[in-house]
């Protein structure tokens, strides 16, 4: 096993992100032989490092599984939630891995969300150096103009930052009901980012699909179904 460090582990063995396992590590939830250990710097050496999470003996795996999922509205992306919501995991039957959501989508959004145990993998797909468009599907109340689309390409005020460039287009307007469909790929993913634009624009979002990671898509895929990622697509994220 080459040496690395101890989030990095936690990652690949599919216990959780290497940003959650760094809070784990800094609140002493972590031992390494036997010892609590709270420096993000510890490195493990061999495979007979024993490393336990709250008194759970951790353990990686060769195995890695890659999965597309079409997420439903009314479930939350995480592996564990405090007010016993329906999870995304609940919809993975008959895998025999731990697998960790890469990036989140909120609760009231559906659309492609892939979920692996990979950890370098999850790091690789939400760095933010690494620019992988996600492309969203958002009805909003109101009548989205032109002069609306070059905002949000252009960037708009939210909060204390300004959204980066982004691919906009009108896919339907009905005026009797005054509501509009909207396409926006974004590549920065930050909490709730493509509803807080439509807001900044005057537009309330009312349905918010993701069609698309890079380019892959759900459109085969019914609301709750799942399938793996083909070699071709995950090689696809891993050279972003």
């Amino acid at each position: 096993m080459p040496e690395m460090r101890l989030q990095k582990f936690l990652a690949n063995a599919g216990v959780c992100s290497r940003r959650k396992a760094e809070e784990l590590i800094l609140s002493g939830k972590v031992q390494v032989n036997g010892k609590i250990v709270t420096e993000l710097g510890t490195k493990i050496v061999t495979e007979q490092d024993s490393v336990f999470v709250q008194n759970k003996l951790i353990k990686l795996t060769n195995e890695f599984k890659y999965i597309l999922l079409n997420k439903p509205v009314g479930y939350v992306t995480t592996i564990k939630d405090q007010f016993d919501r329906p999870i995304v995991t609940d919809l993975i039957k008959n895998v025999d891995v731990n697998l960790l959501p890469v990036g989140r989508l909120d609760m009231y959004t559906s659309g492609a969300l892939i979920l692996t145990n990979d950890g370098d993998f999850i790091f690789n797909v939400t760095h933010p150096k690494n620019e992988v468009e996600k492309t969203y599907n958002a009805t909003v109340r109101g009548i989205v103009t032109n002069e609306d689309v070059q905002m949000l390409r252009d960037g708009v005020q939210i909060e204390d930052y300004i959204s980066g460039n982004a691919k906009v287009k009108i896919l339907k307007i009905d005026k009797e009901k005054r509501i509009s469909r909207i396409e926006i790929t974004i590549h920065e993913g930050r909490n709730r980012e493509v509803r807080k634009m439509c807001e900044a624009i005057g537009k309330k979002v009312i349905a918010l699909h993701r069609a698309r990671i890079n380019q892959i898509n759900v459109k085969d895929l019914k609301i709750g179904e799942w399938r793996y990622l083909t070699d071709k697509e995950i090689k696809s994220l891993k050279n972003k």
